[in-house]
């Protein structure tokens, strides 16, 4: 598989850094982490800069290599992440463009590129985390809407949202996986009740959220009653296969100064730091051409991701936990202290073999999808 890029999208690049060398200068301070209606504004002013620039729209109606190209080097530039906006960009609004009606691209793209609508993911609930397949907020058809009731949990900035990217089981007595359905839900509805859950690092970036008979109108449903499933994994290979991909490059500037200060302080001369620094240069260095190889794959077969979005995700979830573990060595006694990026991120790496599948379930898929394994039983 040929992974260099073509004279046309080194070009891409090229504009790209001009832009951003010009754009980034005139941007206000972020506001301070925890106060996401602050962050909303702030994350919504720099996407509206974005699409005003022609960058909007790289998320999906680019090829899967410029969109590769985009978060590397928004990353490198030090650009503001997609913060807010991140279901949006990277979960919902590519799973609208290809699996919606062409109403639905016209009626809620738009405002996702410009920045003018957040969206959160009601995927997880208290009984259905890693199963996600075992959900039970049910759905009932009542004319042209469906009647939702249930529970939602870990819902990623419903404080903030307008929409809300919902699975709910539409057929109790279907087959776990072939009963459950997609629908787009606006978060202003009567009986949606939303509670900000606090992180260890004292952010509450997602929330409980409530149903109680929350109408959700028919035609807000993405793809077939009953189908919901094969869409949710649509989007869970967005999730899996590159939404990721600017973290890798943040992370691998992350191991660079943490390789730096670990010289500074003395902590360098620890030949088990070095040899550890060392295979994370390799791992990162890896997982980028894994991000490259899944990006090709991607463009060859139709713009989503495949298998190779979990073997990603696998190995990226681990190295990063392993990435502030070794910056919390170096840091010494500074890791307990909350007002450091790297203790924050620390505590924050704990998720990611939880977060768009655990672990376990990766190797599940992998087992099943790749090697060919019998399921348990």
């Amino acid at each position: 598989m040929d992974l260099a890029y073509t004279a046309a999208e080194e070009e891409f690049r090229a504009r790209l850094r001009d832009w951003l060398a010009d754009a980034l200068p005139t941007l206000p301070p972020p506001p301070p982490a925890a106060d996401w209606p602050a962050r909303r504004a702030y994350d919504s002013d720099w996407q509206r800069r974005l699409y005003d620039a022609g960058y909007g729209n790289v998320h999906w109606d680019a090829s899967p290599t410029l969109r590769l190209i985009f978060l590397e080097e928004t990353e490198k530039a030090g650009a503001p992440y997609v913060g807010a906006n991140f279901v949006g960009l990277l979960h919902a609004g590519p799973t609208i463009a290809a699996e919606g009606t062409p109403e639905q691209r016209e009626r809620w793209l738009g405002p996702i590129l410009r920045g003018e609508a957040i969206w959160c993911q009601g995927f997880s609930e208290p009984e259905a985390g890693s199963d996600l397949a075992s959900l039970r907020t049910k759905a009932v058809r009542d004319g042209d809407a469906y009647v939702v009731t249930g529970q939602k949990i870990w819902t990623s900035h419903a404080e903030v949202a307008d929409w809300c990217e919902l699975l709910v089981r539409t057929d109790p007595g279907a087959p776990r996986h072939r009963g459950i359905t997609w629908l787009a839900m606006p978060m202003d509805a009567p009986g949606v009740t939303v509670r900000p859950l606090r992180t260890l690092a004292g952010s509450a970036e997602f929330a409980e959220v409530f149903l109680d008979e929350v109408r959700v109108p028919a035609a807000n449903r993405v793809g077939e009653e009953n189908d919901g499933w094969r869409v949710t994994m649509v989007t869970l290979s967005y999730e899996r296969g590159t939404a990721f991909a600017g973290e890798v490059v943040a992370c691998r500037r992350t191991l660079a100064e943490v390789a730096a200060l670990a010289r500074a302080n003395g902590r360098w001369d620890d030949p088990v730091l070095r040899r550890g620094l060392g295979r994370l240069h390799a791992e990162f260095t890896a997982l980028w051409r894994l991000v490259q190889w899944n990006v090709s794959e991607a463009a060859a077969t139709g713009g989503v991701p495949g298998t190779g979005g979990s073997v990603f995700k696998l190995r990226y979830s681990q190295a990063r936990q392993e990435l502030y573990d070794a910056a919390a060595e170096v840091l010494g006694p500074g890791a307990l202290d909350l007002s450091l990026p790297w203790t924050r991120e620390r505590l924050s790496s704990l998720s990611y073999t939880i977060a768009a599948g655990t672990s376990q379930i990766q190797r599940n898929i992998l087992a099943e999808r790749v090697l060919g394994l019998p399921k348990g039983r």
